[in-house]
């Protein structure tokens, strides 16, 4: 049971496929100015990259290893599109807004490190825990900008007008266009990163 918590938790803080590996930061550049399209994104990884997990490690030990790349893409390939019908079908408006960037789920590092590191060495249990652990621990941080950039880049949350729901503009706040920018994104992982790594000092000596 440690060993799975350990597998499942890692990912969440020390071990964080953004902050600790810098994994999958193009996509959290690029989806995070608003907050629905963040969740969105970090369900659609999570989804992607634990069942990829799952199958992966079931079929582990029938996997010529000259093939096993090819045999990996087709598998989060199928995934993916399977994950973007559904976006297409429930919430289409976030599909348009995601655009391209839920194909290139297909590339993401952190699905095809987890495949390649974790799914082909172990059981499918332990496999589809470190996917889902691991596709949160990416989605805590897509959230966290989500929320950031929207709420002081376009004075909202989810589309709430929070900001003018609280007289913040009759004080004469206003919105901060830089943070919707995708630089301002890598500000605020960096910042995140420093965070973390100051309050860590296992992380300080890596």
């Amino acid at each position: 049971m440690s060993n799975n918590s350990k597998v499942f938790l890692g990912p969440l803080a020390k071990n964080n496929p953004i902050t600790v590996q810098i994994l999958g930061i193009c996509s959290c550049l690029a989806v995070t100015a608003q907050l629905k399209p963040a969740v969105v994104m970090a369900l659609s990884v999570t989804v992607v990259v634990a069942l990829s997990n799952l199958i992966i490690s079931l079929m582990r030990n029938t996997i010529p290893p000259r093939i096993r790349i090819i045999v990996q893409l087709v598998v989060v390939s199928a995934l993916v599109i399977l994950v973007n019908q559904v976006l297409m079908a429930y919430v289409y408006d976030v599909s348009k807004q995601l655009s391209v960037y839920v194909g290139l789920i297909i590339t993401n590092c952190i699905v095809m490190g987890r495949l390649e590191a974790f799914a082909m060495n172990h059981k499918p249990w332990e496999s589809m825990l470190d996917g889902i652990g691991n596709g949160l621990g990416y989605g805590v941080v897509l959230v966290i900008l989500g929320a950031f950039r929207e709420l002081f880049g376009s004075g909202s949350l989810w589309g709430v007008p929070v900001m003018e729901k609280l007289g913040m503009y009759k004080i004469g706040y206003e919105n901060n266009g830089l943070v919707i920018m995708a630089p301002m994104a890598l500000i605020l992982v960096g910042v995140i990163i420093w965070i973390q790594r100051s309050k860590d000092k296992e992380l300080q000596e890596q």
